[in-house]
């Protein structure tokens, strides 16, 4: 039986933001992000998992970016 009261947090926040048209130079312009995931640290390994709570249908049209998790944030 474990002993250990401290909960394990994420290492990121997976966000998605789809692309939503160009601009006038022709550059792709994303729209507002959304959380879809997070990625969570190995136990006594290097790296992380990511996990995904949902997976955008237009996942090809898009960004994924990793935001660090801050000290208020919640998983």
């Amino acid at each position: 039986m474990s002993t250990n009261t401290t909960k394990t947090r994420p290492l990121y926040r997976v966000l998605f933001a789809p692309i939503t048209g160009q601009d006038d130079q022709g550059k792709d312009q994303c729209g507002n992000a959304r959380e879809i995931g997070a990625v969570w640290p190995r136990k006594g390994k290097p790296g992380g998992i990511l996990r995904l709570d949902i997976v955008p249908a237009n996942l090809d049209r898009g960004v994924i970016l990793l935001a660090p998790l801050d000290n208020g944030d919640q998983a």
